[in-house]
């Protein structure tokens, strides 16, 4: 048999290699431009969020106030007690349950607390009131006393911060040390005294009187009769002098000193309340 190959016309083509060839129909559809493709808007409803907390927040806040309203009459009860608290000497009770007594025709809500507290401070003896209420129809009072130190002048006390207070009953404290000096320096006074007592406690003497006078020079009285002039400054040093003058020379002739000047650098001089021996001057200065 003989076998003839025919060839079709453009069949001389060489066939193209890389992609197969697509089966079936196909048809090319051309590709739309950027420009002209058009992308409707996403609806945002974040804004609803913020808008919608606001109108929450306004009627929660609304209804616990009409609640508060409706409840109040049954909760605000009349104050059926007062307790007053501390340690208490000198306060007289009796003027404190009278300053109380008006706060008592209130209600446990209504009751002016600040008010109360400011009433019971201006009281002399009373450095601070503290006063707060206990469900569901008592308040309680707690009180502070002043602590008098010294006596501040003629006039009023000092407490153990330096602060000046007037009592009506000043006559009964003539055993408290008496102070003086400008108005402005009563916690500079109070400050000395302690420093001062302190140092003369170990030699057995006590500060009966202690004066800022008006040029800065101190000047005080030991409740044993023994007068000392300090001067303005160094006080502490010069007392440290007196202490260790004293313990040497001065300890066995202590009822026969009147007065002890430490205004020197280096020593100080006494005045007797009389002769030590017949050829002693009235006073001696000791180095």
């Amino acid at each position: 048999m003989t076998a003839t190959l025919r060839h079709q016309p453009g069949s001389n083509r060489a066939p193209v290699r890389g992609k197969p060839v697509p089966r079936g129909a196909s048809r090319l559809v051309a590709k739309e431009p950027l420009s002209l493709r058009v992308s409707l808007p996403k609806t945002n409803f974040s804004w609803l969020k913020h808008l919608t907390w606001p109108f929450l927040l306004l009627a929660l806040g609304y209804g616990t106030y009409e609640l508060s309203l409706r409840a109040l009459p049954y909760a605000d009860q009349p104050i059926a007690r007062i307790s007053v608290e501390g340690d208490l000497s000198y306060v007289n009770q009796q003027a404190v349950q009278e300053r109380i007594a008006p706060y008592a025709s209130a209600s446990f809500f209504s009751v002016d607390l600040l008010t109360m507290r400011r009433e019971l401070e201006s009281m002399p003896w009373i450095a601070s009131a503290q006063v707060r209420r206990v469900w569901p129809d008592q308040l309680v009072v707690r009180l502070e006393e002043q602590l008098p130190i010294a006596r501040w002048g003629d006039e009023a006390l000092l407490n153990n911060q330096g602060e000046a207070f007037a009592p009506l009953e000043l006559a009964n404290y003539p055993h408290l040390p008496q102070l003086y000096g400008p108005k402005r320096a009563q916690q500079q006074v109070m400050q000395q005294y302690q420093v001062l007592s302190q140092m003369l406690r170990p030699m057995g003497f006590s500060v009966a009187r202690l004066e800022l006078r008006e040029r800065g020079s101190w000047f005080l009285s030991t409740g044993q009769g023994i007068e000392l002039l300090l001067g303005r400054d160094h006080l502490v040093e010069k007392m440290r002098r007196f202490t260790a003058i004293y313990d040497k020379a001065l300890k066995e002739q202590q009822t026969n000193i009147a007065r002890i000047d430490l205004r020197y650098a280096n020593g100080l001089a006494v005045a007797w309340r009389e002769p030590v021996a017949p050829t002693a001057a009235p006073t001696a200065v000791v180095q």
